[in-house]
């Protein structure tokens, strides 16, 4: 197996990190307008959540603006980031709620536009333990 010298570039790498722990601060802090500004503004953006699929960041940004704040503090149980070029990244965790035995887990793919990193596509969903 060949190692592709662009595959986690130190300071790629570094950048999606710091971006992700925004993602995550903002998450659990319910600070909606940080989470809008970290998703693509754009139509092609999508969210598949637990129990919703939602198609453009409009639709996105409504479903943020409706939901409850109660209950979106989270742990991170296991966490891979990885970099690809200078441009594009994925995030995946899985995570745990206070009282909730079930392992949830998230899929992020970033990518690096002018105005900065951005969540382009995102998957939620649960495990049962």
């Amino acid at each position: 197996m060949t190692v592709d010298p662009s595959v986690n570039l130190p300071e790629v790498l570094a950048e999606v990190q710091a971006v992700f722990e925004e993602y995550e601060r903002a998450l659990n802090g319910n600070d909606v307008q940080a989470l809008d500004r970290l998703f693509w503004r754009d139509g092609r953006t999508l969210r598949y959540g637990t129990g919703e699929n939602l198609y453009g960041f409009d639709e996105i940004a409504a479903f943020r603006a409706a939901r409850s704040p109660q209950g979106l503090g989270r742990s991170i149980r296991r966490r891979s980031l990885c970099s690809f070029g200078r441009d594009f990244a994925v995030a995946n965790i899985e995570f745990v709620r206070n009282g909730d035995p079930r392992i949830g887990r998230q899929s992020q793919t970033w990518v690096r536009f002018p105005e900065g990193w951005r969540v382009v596509a995102a998957h939620v969903s649960w495990m049962q333990p």
